[in-house]
C-alpha cells in the first residue's frame, strides 16, 4: 500500500447521533456491505441515498430498512456501467436541489468477475472492471465535488481490498483496478488535504459476501462475519471521529 494506514479506536461503535444531520450516498447498496453501510449510517442519523443499477433490488433494501425501524432512505439507481459525465453531474444537481448539500460519499460499487489469468481475461470483462472500479468513483466524485466542498465538514471513503493478495496470479482486472484506485485516493488527498474534504480508505478484513463467496468458491463463506464491523468503520471515516485518519487506508485486518 502506498498509503499510510490507521486503526479503528478499540471499542468504538456508532452513536445515533454519529452522523447526525449528514446526508451521505452509499453506491453498490444493495451488496452485501453496501447494504451494511446503508443500514448502519441511517442508524447513525444520517440521511442515506442508495444507489445501484437494479432499481427493484434498491426497492427491496428501502422495504428492508422501513422494516428495521430506520429512517426513510432516498432511491437514486445509477448504472455506473454505463453512466455519462452528464448523468453524474445530474446527481449532484439533484443532490443539491432536494438536500442542499452532501456530507459523504461510502464507494461500496465493485466489478468482479472470478479469479482469471490474464491469457483468458475477456477484453470486456477487464474494461468492466476498471471501469466501475476506477472510473466511475472519479466521475462521481468530481461531480460531486463542489458540494462535498461546501460542507463544514466531508468525507469520500474508497474501498480496497488486501494488496499483497490481489498482486498474485489470476486476480486480473479487480487486482489492478484496486491498486489503481488507491493511487486516484492518494491523489485526491493530496488535492484537498486543506479543504472541507477528507479523502479516506477503508481495507475490510475478510467478510461474508458474495464477492467473497465468488473469490473463495470452496470456502464455508458462514464462517466468516458478516460485513457489520466494516460497516460501522465506514461510519467512523464518515463522520467528524474520522479526522485523525484523514488520507489514511483504515486496516479493518487483524481487527478484534
Amino acid at each position: 500500500m502506498t498509503l499510510p494506514t490507521a486503526r479503528l479506536p478499540g471499542g468504538w461503535m456508532p452513536a445515533s447521533d454519529t452522523l447526525d444531520g449528514r446526508v451521505v450516498l452509499v453506491t453498490g447498496a444493495y451488496g452485501g456491505l453496501g447494504g451494511a453501510v446503508a443500514r448502519a449510517a441511517a442508524r447513525a442519523g444520517a440521511t442515506v441515498i442508495i444507489s445501484g443499477k437494479r432499481k427493484r433490488q434498491l426497492e427491496q433494501l428501502y422495504d428492508a430498512m422501513l422494516a428495521d425501524g430506520l429512517s426513510e432512505p432516498v432511491i437514486h439507481p445509477l448504472d455506473m456501467e454505463t453512466a455519462t459525465p452528464r448523468e453524474y453531474a445530474a446527481l449532484a444537481d439533484g443532490l443539491r436541489h432536494d438536500f442542499g448539500r452532501l456530507d459523504g460519499i461510502a464507494h461500496c460499487a465493485a466489478s468482479f468477475a472470478g479469479l482469471t489469468p490474464i491469457s483468458m481475461h475477456k477484453p470486456d470483462g477487464w474494461l468492466r472492471a476498471m471501469h466501475v472500479n476506477v472510473n466511475a468513483p472519479f466521475a462521481l466524485t468530481q461531480a460531486c465535488l463542489p458540494l462535498l466542498q461546501e460542507a463544514a465538514d466531508s468525507a469520500v471513503v474508497f474501498v480496497l481490498d488486501d494488496p499483497q493478495r490481489l498482486a498474485r496470479a489470476h486476480w486480473g482486472a479487480y487486482g489492478a483496478s484496486k491498486a489503481a484506485l488507491e493511487r486516484f485516493a492518494e491523489i485526491l488527498h493530496e488535492e484537498t488535504d486543506e479543504s472541507p474534504l477528507r479523502v479516506h480508505a477503508l481495507l475490510p478484513a475478510p467478510m461474508r459476501t458474495m464477492l467473497r463467496r465468488q473469490a473463495y468458491f470452496g470456502e464455508d463463506a458462514m464462517q466468516r462475519p458478516l460485513p457489520d464491523a466494516a460497516a460501522a468503520a465506514m461510519v467512523w471515516l464518515l463522520g467528524a471521529h474520522g479526522l485523525p485518519a484523514r488520507g489514511h487506508v483504515l486496516d479493518l485486518r487483524g481487527e478484534g
